[in-house]
């Protein structure tokens, strides 16, 4: 066995492997050198907020004493912040789902309502609609809280975007496979449900990654009817009522910042799981 081991490890490696090698070794350098860039820039951030003098290079003097007494008053809008931002992404799929579906049709009704309504989300701001849900409505006697203006007024307008992308995912699905599904004997509701819609989701999954990414960020609007008490309202409150809207504005940012590279890599991997499959 010991002899076998040893010829083993005496083999010339073949062509390909050196190859692959070579490819592992570039990839890792590569990734080294980007974290190495990344390491320098977050220094030079760290140093024009340093309030040092170098030079005469005057840095930008933060007031350190507020961070850290407000840091976790404006961290505990963390929680509203992400509720937001589920409660949205999920009608946005919902609505984006029926949408695509509807601009599908073949009658004429249905593609006339998907159109319009894409058409006109699309047409008006979405700071607009937030305050359509939250200011104009009461006038008919539909009185909504905060909250669930910003939820509705955020999954109608990314639905409507997010639209276009479940029509691809539902176009890519090949017309032989729905005839196949035909020919075993499966309803047209059969066939959307069991072949054409689990691909389409399939190939919807990463750019919708990339939708609840800029929801998360949008969701920052919905401070603005003053009644929902998320990351952006906290920072906003404690910066203009002790003057130090600078401090809690970066706070607020790195917030942001931090929940986005964790939803990226978290989309970075499962676009990674999803990829598995094409090979």
């Amino acid at each position: 066995m010991n002899l076998s081991a040893k010829k083993d490890s005496n083999t010339p490696k073949s062509q390909a492997d050196l190859i692959f090698e070579a490819q592992q070794r570039k990839e890792l350098q590569f990734k080294a050198n980007v974290a190495l860039s990344w390491a320098v820039l977050i220094i030079i951030l760290l140093f024009l907020f340093s309030g040092q003098n170098f030079l005469g290079i005057k840095t930008i003097k933060l007031d350190t004493t507020f961070i850290r007494d407000n840091l976790v008053f404006i961290a505990g809008g963390l929680g509203e912040t992400i509720k937001i931002s589920l409660l949205s992404i999920a009608l946005a799929t919902f609505l984006a789902l029926l949408a695509a579906l509807g601009r599908l049709s073949t009658f004429p009704p249905i593609y006339a309502i998907s159109t319009f309504y894409v058409s006109l989300i699309r047409g008006t701001p979405l700071y607009l609609q937030i305050f359509f849900f939250f200011l104009a409505l009461p006038q008919l006697g539909i009185i909504l809280p905060g909250l669930w203006a910003g939820v509705i007024a955020l999954g109608l307008n990314y639905g409507a975007y997010m639209s276009e992308i479940f029509r691809a995912g539902l176009s890519s699905v090949g017309k032989g496979q729905r005839e196949a599904a035909i020919a075993l004997g499966m309803t047209p509701g059969q066939t959307m449900r069991r072949i054409v819609l689990p691909q389409a989701l399939r190939f919807a999954i990463p750019p919708t990654g990339n939708e609840f990414i800029a929801m998360t960020k949008d969701s920052a609007l919905v401070s603005a009817t003053g009644f929902v008490h998320e990351l952006m309202w906290r920072s906003t409150k404690v910066g203009r009522a002790q003057f130090h809207n600078l401090e809690a504005l970066i706070m607020a940012a790195m917030f942001y910042w931090a929940m986005t590279l964790l939803l990226s890599y978290l989309q970075s991997r499962i676009e990674a799981r999803l990829s598995k499959g094409d090979r």
